[in-house]
């Protein structure tokens, strides 16, 4: 069994600032790439960032200089800290891992978490 849980998400005003985590646990033998995506209402769910195993970091267009993307492996943690936040950020965040399963016919895959909400209004 493998678990994805973010938080951090909430409301925000304009300008403001979030901090995201997402920590993955359960029978985990190794973890390759973290991600966060968002998808907003009547929206496909779209990249936001990601970062490999010895923390090389790739930004969607609309959040490179606000957003950044981080982890800790020895918690099998990501963070996004997100900065200047706008209206349009206004989306369920979901983290995402590229993980080996420590049962081997299981192997490397994919594993989503639950979402978090994050509103960003005056």
């Amino acid at each position: 069994q493998v678990q994805l849980v973010e938080s951090g998400g909430g409301l925000v005003q304009p300008g403001g600032s979030l901090r995201l985590s997402c920590v993955a646990s359960g029978s985990i033998l190794s973890i390759n790439n973290m991600g966060w995506y968002r998808q907003a209402p009547g929206k496909q769910r779209d990249l936001v960032a990601t970062v490999t195993s010895d923390s090389n970091t790739n930004y969607a267009d609309s959040v490179k200089g606000r957003f950044t993307i981080s982890r800790d492996n020895a918690k099998n943690t990501v963070y996004l800290q997100m900065n200047s936040l706008k209206p349009e950020d206004t989306a369920v965040y979901y983290c995402n891992a590229d993980l080996r399963h420590i049962n081997p016919l299981l192997g490397r895959r994919t594993y989503w978490g639950q979402g978090t909400q994050v509103t960003v209004s005056s």
